[in-house]
């Protein structure tokens, strides 16, 4: 047979830790709570008073010291309320959690109600009060000035209550008194009795909560009821306390509380951590779809606030969201109960989950909350969640949520949320029940005389009730005992369903995450040394092989801390023991590989619904309604005469002695109760370490938090040095988060070289731009004591807006008047907005925008013009209206931590951003484009009359006309995005209207970024290749500007149009035989290449394809050289020499050749490939744009490859009986191999889908 022994040994393997009772301190009397904010116009019935913790065994434990000042504090959230007989006077059940700085929990199970006073010194100091509050109350209402009114209402001090009494005329008192007995909340105890509330609390290491719940509430009865319990109540604290052992792991113990068997299960190794926190409840309290949401607000480490009436609501809904997190854990500020002394950390500059009460008649509106623009507010009573802005949606969350309603509709919950069923915190039980087992123990022998006594009497108690009582129903108390089991039975079904729906949903999403850990280092402690330094998941890789509409959610998540520590843990798990949840995942996912036959397949499902939700729910069935173990049973204890006797209503006083500590002497200790499953083995399986405290497994990598148990701590030291902390967390985030940035942005290049992590160009650099403007948001939020809307920065903003208004006359804002023309120079960048003149902007912007939308615009644009760190140092010189908005302990008023801060966004300046231009695509962007010719022949400007059409990333401005006699245009029109091509042309066709342009400049007057547009060549009829139209290629040019923004960047430029430079080089082709032809053909696979790794990039991570075409080192230059190598002049001493000459003399031949009959026989007669070159080639001539040869050349080559035919031309042009007289013997396009060679280069191409830019293509209708 197979039992459980008596744990009367270490505390670690004990059912319960501690019993408390808090209540009314008799010595020190009544003490108003000066934290729960009430005022003293309330009665004082209706008032808080501080509560004190009377007793708690045993004194102390080892591993978990007692904290009496956050227990008293967590049983009693309110202090102690006060009743009277008229009242309710209904008990009432909840719970809460404590963290240690370990990691751990202990959780708290409180069962409130009201005792009678007995204290006469209690009695009369009510009395007094509520003397002393209708004194003053007449007083105010029947004076009429507002100076006594003020006065009255100030804190009377209770060494004044007997003066002010005293001061009364007796015929004032008499009438006062007479006139307030008819008051509700008046106490006269000649009329009346005084209740006040009392606690039991119970603190476990592990959340048992519905045998702690039963157990208490059993106590609880039996203290009320008029019939003594068959033992003394020290018995049952003692056997909760000392001999009932934590069940062992996949095993179900029963112990005995004061009326009836108690049942709890443990979940075994392989199964889901112990959460018996009712999942049901808390999606009938908020519904499906809000409790989806909220989860996603938690796994996105968002700041999360619960509110309701109720604390067990409050602790229902965390541990829920909680539980449901697996395999990760929540890494931050945990209180799901924040008392009135702990408000102070709603300032917490951290992501946090804390719940608060709500104040009867209180409003959303009344909360004054520091942070709000990453905020997620829980409104439980009302059903609603108040989620932050552009929350991303959790993966597959439709189907999610029908997964989810499915299971609820089983167990008769409506997905929608509505109905909840709150267990019974007095439910009635039959003292029968107790005598099943002490009946064996006769039959078996156990029992003496003195137990046989307690038996009888326990017998003639159940045949007395029994018999008589029935339910309303008309079934026996055993009936009503059965059904709750089964309501029991019930949740703890439903909450492993709902939990395995979850945990099926990440090892989905997560079920190949060790294939992209990166073990780089060889030991623990080279990793610990670089570990901020050193990347540890690939998250590019991860995410490229991720849905398109799951990459929003799943680049945020990755940046979380949650995550973060998950793959610490997997990484250290090379050097020691992996964490328990870790291991248990990880094992979830190695036995669904087993079974999961075709795992290609189940990778391209879209979504797989959980198929183990039913042998979960049988496992804990067979546990809960066939106990594995019993516990020893209550029993006497060796106390003295007249000691533990019974008073009907009042708790009695617990005798220290046999409390203290367990008693290890009587003959009770050492019995083993034989199991109820008689071929049960002792189990040899390991401890479930994933819900074991003790067997936890400490890291010395584990990521530095924030000192859990100091939160608890209300006094006036702790409140400071937690919030010292609060300052240093924020400026070592900040480090973190701008070195992360730089090195994201930095490491672009060494993606080509096989260097560093890869990324999703324009993703993750969205996600951390947003971790970015969170920062600054939760950094302006700490200690702030004034502001307008839901964003901190922007708040402060406003004020500093409103400040300089009054002092200053704002500047216009710059290039806005398109008929102010001023001098510009390629040298010389206008000068960037001011701090007042981009809240200017932001504020007139289309956008709808709240806020915090507007704090993000502003930071984004701010981030775009390197102006970031500026701006805000601007913003705190300030010092007085620092003062006026922020509390002493604000970040924002530590010098040194503050100028640290701006240090680190400082060295963001050194790379380029498009955060801006890229997120706010809708707005109207205010263009300045100067065309600069060059100097020697600036004068030339005069002639032309020059026109522009800029086009980018998202759209182009349309044609522009310059205005005579000047080099640059003023237009507004729709944001273009990242600028790439310029068209540049003039409508003067004549001889004289010819100029020579060095290139285009266009400035965004918002974001302050220049585009350089090289050109290097002829504009005019006459000169050069006659081109009246450009299409040029530009290139970002940095900022640069003021001294302390930095005046280089890391981001390399992009590819340009061809400059002048490289047009000498390729008119002199013909004539240099030096160059050779094997750097040629290196060029034209080079530009090949970067074709083809741009289409095998992720379609965000693409740049783009105009540059890879037409820019510096594209395709088209690169093949104009091929072409122009070896080819001769047609005149002697020609300078300019243009492949379109030869194309077109190609076609003209083969034409010619045709219809003559000369290509009779020929590979080239009549073949589809030469009557589409001849095609495009006559198009392109008779196209109305006069773009000049140059350009021409560049649409043949374009058109050729987006149609997949220039493969197919070359090797036509090569043939044609023209090349061997235009070109010379030893030139590329007369090489068989060569030609050959550069024909299959081109053919690799054809395999994808190219679209070319508007600007290229105008015209021609191909």
């Amino acid at each position: 047979m197979n039992g459980t022994a008596a744990a009367t040994g270490s505390a670690s393997c004990r059912f319960a830790h501690y019993f408390v009772v808090c209540g009314v301190d008799t010595e020190t009397g009544l003490e108003p709570d000066d934290g729960a904010g009430e005022g003293f116009e309330q009665s004082p019935i209706r008032r808080s008073f501080k509560s004190k913790v009377q007793v708690h065994y045993p004194e102390s434990t080892d591993r978990n010291p007692f904290n009496k000042d956050a227990v008293n504090m967590l049983c009693m959230p309110r202090g102690l309320s006060f009743r009277t007989r008229a009242e309710r006077l209904d008990s009432h059940f909840h719970s809460f959690t404590m963290s240690f700085d370990d990691g751990t929990r202990s959780y708290g199970f409180v069962h409130t109600f009201y005792e009678e006073v007995t204290s006469a010194q209690i009695i009369t100091a009510m009395q007094t009060l509520c003397q002393m509050h209708h004194v003053e109350h007449h007083s105010a209402s029947s004076a009429s000035s507002p100076s006594s009114s003020s006065s009255s209402a100030s804190s009377p001090s209770t060494s004044s209550m007997d003066s002010l009494v005293s001061s009364l005329d007796e015929s004032d008192t008499e009438s006062v008194v007479s006139a307030c007995l008819g008051c509700a909340s008046s106490f006269d105890p000649a009329r009346d009795t005084l209740y006040v509330s009392k606690a039991l609390c119970l603190l476990t290491p592990l959340p048992f909560l519905q045998a702690a719940r039963e157990f208490l509430s059993q106590l609880h009865q039996a203290v009320t009821s008029h019939t003594a319990p068959p033992l003394p109540i020290e018995s049952y604290i003692h056997n909760i306390l000392y001999e009932v052992p934590l069940p062992p792991p996949g095993r179900s113990l029963r112990f005995h509380g004061v009326q009836g068997p108690i049942v709890c299960q443990r979940p075994g190794p392989g199964e889901l951590p112990l959460g018996e926190y009712p999942l049901g409840e808390a999606f009938s309290l908020l519904g499906v779809d809000n409790m989806v949401q909220l989860l996603t607000c938690a796994l996105l480490e968002t700041q999360v606030l619960l509110c309701s009436h109720d604390y067990q609501r409050l602790m229902t809904v965390a541990e829920g969201v909680t539980t449901l997190l697996f395999p990760f854990q929540w890494q931050h500020i945990y209180l799901p109960i924040v008392s009135a002394p702990l408000q102070h950390l709603l300032d917490a500059p951290v992501p946090f989950l804390l719940g608060i009460q709500r104040r009867d008649g209180s409003q959303r509106s009344s909360l004054h909350l520091p942070h709000e623009a990453n905020l997620c507010f829980v409104d439980i009573d009302n059903r609603c969640v108040e989620a932050p802005e552009d929350l991303p949606v959790f993966p597959d969350q439709t189907e999610l949520i029908h997964e989810l309603s499915e299971v609820l509709l089983r167990f008769g919950l409506p997905p929608q949320g509505g109905v909840v069923t709150t267990p019974a915190t007095a439910s009635p039980r039959l003292s029968s029940l107790v005598l099943e087992d002490l009946m064996e123990d006769r039959r078996n022998g156990n029992l003496g005389g003195e137990e046989l006594e307690v038996l009888e009497r326990l017998q003639a108690l159940a045949q007395r009730c029994g018999g008589e009582k029935m339910s309303d129903g008309g079934k026996t108390l055993g009936h009503v005992f059965e059904e709750e089991e089964e309501e029991e039975l019930k949740s703890a079904k439903l909450n492993i369903q709902l939990r395995e729906v979850f945990a099926g949903r990440f090892s989905a999403m997560f079920g190949r995450y060790e294939e992209f850990v990166i073990h780089s280092a060889l030991d623990l402690d080279s990793w610990l040394s670089n570990r901020e330094g050193t990347f540890s998941f690939d998250k590019g890789s991860f995410l490229s092989g991720q849905p398109a509409n799951h990459l929003h959610f799943l680049s945020r998540f990755l940046e979380t801390s949650m995550f973060s520590s998950f793959v610490d843990g997997k990484v250290i798990s090379r050097w020691a023991d992996r964490e328990p949840l870790q291991q248990l995942f990880d094992n979830r996912l190695e036995r669904e590989r087993l079974y999961d036959a075709d795992e290609e397949e189940s990778r391209n499902c879209r979504y797989r619904k959980c198929t183990t939700v039913f042998e979960s729910a049988q496992v804990i069935e067979r546990r809960l309604l066939k106990a594995d173990h019993t516990a020893i049973h209550p029993h006497l204890l060796d106390m003295r005469i007249g000691q533990g006797r019974h008073h009907p209503g009042y708790f009695p006083k617990l005798q220290a002695d046999v409390l203290a500590q367990g008693q290890n002497t009587n003959k009770w200790s050492g019995r083993v109760t034989a199991s109820r499953r008689p071929d049960l083995k002792r189990s040899t399986v390991t401890e479930h370490l994933g819900v074991d405290n003790e067997q936890r497994p400490k890291h010395t990598f584990a990521r530095k938090n924030l000192r859990q148990a100091k939160l608890l701590d209300s006094s006036p030291q702790a409140v400071t040095q937690t919030h010292r902390e609060f300052v240093d967390g924020l400026l070592g985030e900040c480090r973190l988060k701008t070195k992360r940035m730089l090195m994201e942005r930095m490491g672009k290049e060494c993606v080509e070289l096989g260097q560093g992590e890869a990324n999703i160009t324009g993703l993750q650099e969205n996600t951390l731009i947003h971790g970015l403007c969170d920062l600054l948001e939760r950094t302006w939020g700490h200690g702030l004591q004034l502001k307008q809307g839901k964003s901190a920065l922007w708040s402060h903003l406003l004020h500093y807006q409103a400040a300089r208004v009054k002092t200053e006359t704002p500047a216009e804002s710059p290039g806005l008047n398109g008929s102010d023309h001023r001098t510009f120079d390629v040298g010389t960048l206008p000068l960037r907005g001011s701090l007042i003149q981009d809240m200017r902007f932001i504020q007139t912007m289309s956008e709808g925008l709240s806020e915090v939308g507007q704090a993000r615009a502003w930071i984004h644009l701010a981030l775009e013009k390197k102006m970031l760190s500026q701006h805000l140092k601007e913003l705190l010189t300030n010092q007085e209206l620092l003062r006026q908005l922020y509390k002493p302990h604000a970040f924002l008023l530590c010098e040194e931590e503050r100028e640290q801060f701006l240090f680190h966004l400082l060295s963001l300046n050194t790379v380029d951003y498009l955060c801006f231009t890229r997120v706010f695509t809708s707005i109207s962007i205010p263009y300045r484009v100067v065309i600069i010719p060059m100097k020697k022949l600036s004068i030339a400007m005069a002639t032309v009359d020059p026109w522009v059409c800029v086009s980018g990333e998202l759209g182009d401005s349309s044609v522009r006309q310059i205005p005579k006699n000047t080099q640059e245009i003023y237009f507004k029109c729709k944001n273009l995005g990242r600028l790439s091509t310029l068209q540049l042309g003039q409508q003067n066709s004549g001889l004289l209207a010819k100029c020579l342009i060095d290139c285009v400049m266009v400035y965004n007057e918002i974001t302050g970024h220049t585009y350089k547009f090289p050109c290097g060549r002829w504009l005019g009829k006459g000169v050069g290749d006659g081109s009246l139209e450009r299409v040029l290629i530009g290139q970002l040019v940095s900022p640069g500007g003021e001294e302390d923004a930095g005046r280089w960047t890391g981001t390399p430029p992009e590819l340009a149009s061809p400059s002048q430079t490289v047009r000498a080089v390729l008119e002199s082709l013909g004539s240099r035989s030096r160059l050779m032809s094997v750097e040629v053909q290196e060029d034209m696979r080079e530009a090949a290449n970067n074709l083809v790794k741009h289409f095998h990039k992720p379609e965000q991570e693409r740049g783009n394809l105009t540059v890879l075409l037409c820019g510096e080192g594209g395709l088209v230059l690169s093949l104009e050289k091929f072409l122009l190598h070896g080819l001769k002049p047609n005149r002697l001493f020609q300078m300019n020499v243009f492949v379109w000459d030869f194309v077109e003399k190609a076609v003209v031949s083969m034409e010619t050749a045709d219809q003559m009959g000369d290509l009779h026989g020929s590979k080239l007669s009549k073949s589809p490939p030469c009557n589409l070159l001849c095609h495009y080639v006559n198009a392109i001539n008779a196209s109305p744009r006069n773009i000049g040869k140059e350009g021409k050349f560049q649409l043949f080559v374009c058109f050729g490859i987006r149609d997949r035919l220039l493969s197919q031309w070359l090797p036509l042009l090569a043939e044609c009986p023209l090349t061997v007289r235009t070109y010379e013997d030893g030139a590329l396009l007369r090489d068989r191999a060569a030609v050959h060679s550069l024909s299959r280069v081109l053919h690799t191409l054809n395999e994808f889908i190219i679209t070319l830019e508007t600007a290229l293509v105008k015209g021609v209708d191909l």
